[in-house]
């Protein structure tokens, strides 16, 4: 959940090196290669829309959900013709079927547990066409490289904004417990936040295992900047 650091949360991404555009596009052309007469676009855990925005502009009718309300909103506001609902991504139900569904920049990983992952996928199941395809994008830390005690840090550095975003790892079992402290220093002062984003450290052995028991086939697909997402369609 981003919460309280929805607003410049796109801005920490670029600070990161992450180019959510080049994600988006590669996406969105690899779908339309196995696919090319495919319209409908479903991406779930959104966040502000940077995504759905790039598969608009590529022809896409894309719609998203985000659990987090201020993402919502925040993604309402910069693309008022976009559809962004409200929803847990491993209950939703939406009605309707998509020629794609995808999940980019790792919030599957929000699922946090197997069993949520293996519900989540039940819905995006749910929610695809007979000859649909579903992309799923790992987080950006590999479960085996994961290493709780490793320290990160974030400057944004722009004339009206400040950020230092500091994070420590942590793990409890299977989950990985991301404490992030930010300072930011704005037009409107100095702030200080705290967020604590846990995610579950899902092996790709877990991914496949979910794809299966969805009735997905399983393959592997390379994204943006070396980093590779989750390829299935229907069995």
């Amino acid at each position: 959940m981003i919460t309280q650091t929805t607003a410049f949360y796109d801005t920490l991404d670029t600070a990161g090196g992450i180019d959510r555009v080049a994600s988006a596009a590669a996406v969105a052309a690899f779908v339309r290669s196995q696919l090319p007469g495919a319209r409908t676009m479903l991406e779930i855990g959104c966040g502000t829309g940077p995504h759905l925005a790039t598969f608009t502009a590529a022809g896409w009718l894309a719609r998203g959900i985000e659990a987090d309300l201020k993402a919502v909103a925040l993604a309402r506001s910069r693309m008022p013709e976009i559809v962004v609902d409200p929803a847990d991504l491993t209950t939703f139900d939406l009605g309707e079927r998509f020629d794609a569904i995808v999940s980019l920049g790792g919030s599957s990983a929000f699922a946090r547990l197997p069993a949520r992952l293996d519900a989540m996928f039940e819905r995006l199941a749910a929610h695809l066409e007979p000859n649909g395809i579903v992309v799923i994008e790992p987080y950006a830390i590999a479960a085996a490289a994961y290493r709780p005690g490793a320290l990160e840090s974030i400057f944004v550095d722009e004339p009206d904004l400040k950020i230092a975003r500091m994070c420590l790892s942590k793990q409890m079992g299977k989950i990985g417990i991301l404490d992030y402290h930010y300072l930011v220093a704005s037009l409107r002062g100095v702030e200080r936040f705290f967020e604590r984003h846990e995610i579950g450290l899902f092996s790709e052995a877990i991914y496949e295992a979910a794809f299966a028991r969805a009735n997905l086939t399983f393959a592997r697909m390379a994204l943006a900047a070396g980093r590779d997402a989750y390829v299935g369609r229907p069995r």
